[in-house]
Order: C-alpha cells, then sequence, then structure tokens
C-alpha cells in the first residue's frame, strides 16, 4: 500500500531558529511516538531507528535505516527510510522533504512525502493505515509546535 501525505505548518520563529531545531534529526524522529529508539550511524547523514507500535492485530516493531538525502541549509531537508518488521513480514518505506520558507518573524514548514507499507499489516486496508498516518502527522506538528515555543528567541 502506497500513500502520500501533505501538510504546512506554521510556526512563530524566524528561519534560523526553525532550522536549528529541524535540522537535529534526532530531535525530529522524537516527534514521531512509534519512533522506539534513534541512533546516529554517520554524522548528520544516516540513523537507525526503531519503530514500535499496535496496528489492528499485529505488533509492529521495524528497523529502519534512515538516510538523509539532501540538505539546503534553512530551505530544505530530504530523507528516506527503508526497513522491515521480520517477526511479521513487513516492510516500510518512508520519504519525507521538510521545506522552510519565511513569513516575516513566521516561518513556515511544509512537510510531504510517501509511506509504503507491505506485507501482513497491509492486508488490514488502507483506510486503517492511512488513519494511523494522519494520527502520527497530526502528533508531529503538535510536537514541532512545543519544540519551537520551548527554544528561548
Amino acid at each position: 500500500m502506497h500513500q502520500e501525505f501533505h501538510g504546512t505548518l506554521q510556526l512563530p520563529a524566524g528561519t534560523d531558529r526553525v532550522w536549528e531545531i529541524v535540522s537535529d534529526i534526532p530531535t525530529v524522529l522524537s516527534w514521531i511516538s512509534i519512533v522506539e529508539d534513534v541512533e546516529e550511524t554517520e554524522s548528520g547523514t544516516g540513523y537507525r531507528v526503531v519503530l514500535a507500535d499496535r496496528l489492528g492485530p499485529f505488533k509492529l516493531r521495524a528497523d529502519l535505516d534512515v538516510d538523509v538525502t539532501e540538505r539546503e541549509e534553512r530551505v530544505l531537508i530530504r530523507a528516506r527510510g527503508d526497513g522491515e518488521d521480520r517477526q511479521i513480514g513487513s516492510r516500510l518505506i518512508i520519504e519525507v522533504a521538510l521545506a522552510l520558507e519565511e513569513q516575516g518573524a513566521a516561518t513556515s514548514v511544509d512537510v510531504s512525502g510517501s509511506y509504503e507499507v507491505t506485507g501482513r499489516p497491509a492486508s488490514l486496508g488502507a483506510g486503517s493505515i492511512r488513519k494511523k498516518a494522519a494520527n502520527i502527522l497530526a502528533e508531529f506538528f503538535a510536537s514541532a509546535e512545543r519544540s519551537v515555543d520551548a527554544v528561548p528567541s
């Protein structure tokens, strides 16, 4: 099952401050509730991530290799995650881009990408997986807002 996602977040901070936060990949990954562990494997560009969640009757625990594939200072970060849960025979591929645009004293962060889930969890149907993904994206946005609010200007 392949699905695209998109959302825009308006943050009440300048681009420098927002970039400082969103370019810290372990911090950004911590905004995703199903991320259980993050280990840097290559300085600033490679990470090993453990996802853990329940999806219907399936208990998902997947190891993903996440690579930052593009980084344009204060403008764009693009990453790709690829991995699998061998226990339940599921493969996950995630691509995401965070694009920043200065808007006066605020910054717009455009979050877009796609994910693909194969194997047994995909048998639950696209609706269940899309609902879970929408919840994860909403949590991600809420965490991003809290992180920006927590950093002093």
